[in-house]
């Protein structure tokens, strides 16, 4: 037993390390790239050029670019990590209901819905990692009337099914807001500008000569290091579900809110109701 807990603290210690680094492994081969290609410049007297106040004033402005990018994507990241949660206190709430108007009326079409909900929780999760698409998804949620008419039918009160029907509309414009968010870039044209200037600056590290030999190299490898890191860091933070290439790590949000309802109510109160 003691084994086995080591070596899944030493699984779990070693994900969580590759996740924190996982940005630095990307850009670790456009590091080799720039001190290679700062070797043989300086080696082969390719050094064109003296630093000077216009290729500062170009980094700046790079810098500037990248500041303007994060603040928007965090803004974005920020909400994208309330909508797990929200959607799993909305399911909950869709179950509690059911469960109620099932306890007090034995009602047949409250324990399908109750089914219903088991099954599209798994529609949804399949959702996340891209293995079905956005429409049907929502066509789930749409069929959810069925049960809902199915409740009018059978008299329950009017209270119960407005509150199906508001928890229902919570739930689609959730799925919508988050296939915005992973599917529609952050101001792509200006990727490609901070893109460019990033090119531009890496390779003007490379045939800028800076005195002595060492000090220029270490410059243009932090300064590449550092430009390189933010435009991938960005990137991953402009998509944070990107669960279908990477699955749960890095900068994707949680998904522990909705594995916990799966582990609290899916696996035992609605199996054993």
């Amino acid at each position: 037993m003691a084994l086995l807990e080591i070596d899944e603290l030493f699984k779990r210690t070693s994900k969580q390390i590759l996740n924190k680094f996982s940005v630095v492994l990307k850009v670790a081969p456009i590091m080799i790239i720039v001190a290679v290609g700062k070797y043989f410049a300086h080696k082969y007297h390719f050094e064109f050029f003296e630093m000077n106040a216009i290729f500062t004033s170009l980094v700046a402005g790079t810098i500037f670019l990248i500041g303007f990018l994060i603040s928007g994507v965090l803004s974005d990241y920020k909400e994208s990590e309330k909508l797990p949660s929200e959607l799993a206190a909305s399911l909950r709430t869709l179950k509690d209901d059911c469960f109620t108007i099932n306890r007090n009326k034995e009602s047949v079409a409250a324990q399908g819905f109750i089914s219903y909900q088991k099954d599209f929780y798994k529609v949804l999760m399949n959702w996340f990692f891209k293995r079905i698409g956005t429409n049907e998804c929502l066509e789930w949620i749409s069929n959810m009337n069925n049960y809902i008419s199915d409740l009018e039918k059978e008299g329950v009160g009017v209270n119960y099914i407005i509150r199906l029907k508001n928890e229902q509309n919570s739930i689609r414009k959730m799925v919508m807001r988050i296939d915005t968010i992973r599917e529609i870039d952050f101001i792509g044209t200006a990727y490609t500008i901070v893109e460019i200037m990033g090119l531009v600056i890496t390779l003007g590290m490379i045939i800028i000569k800076i005195e002595p030999f060492m000090a220029s190299m270490f410059f243009s490898v932090l300064v590449s290091f550092l430009i390189s890191y933010m435009f991938f860091l960005i990137r991953d933070l402009d998509n944070p579900f990107d669960y279908s290439i990477k699955g749960e790590s890095g900068t994707e949000v949680s998904l522990k809110p909705l594995h916990d309802l799966k582990n609290d109510i899916y696996s035992k109160q609605i199996l054993n109701n």
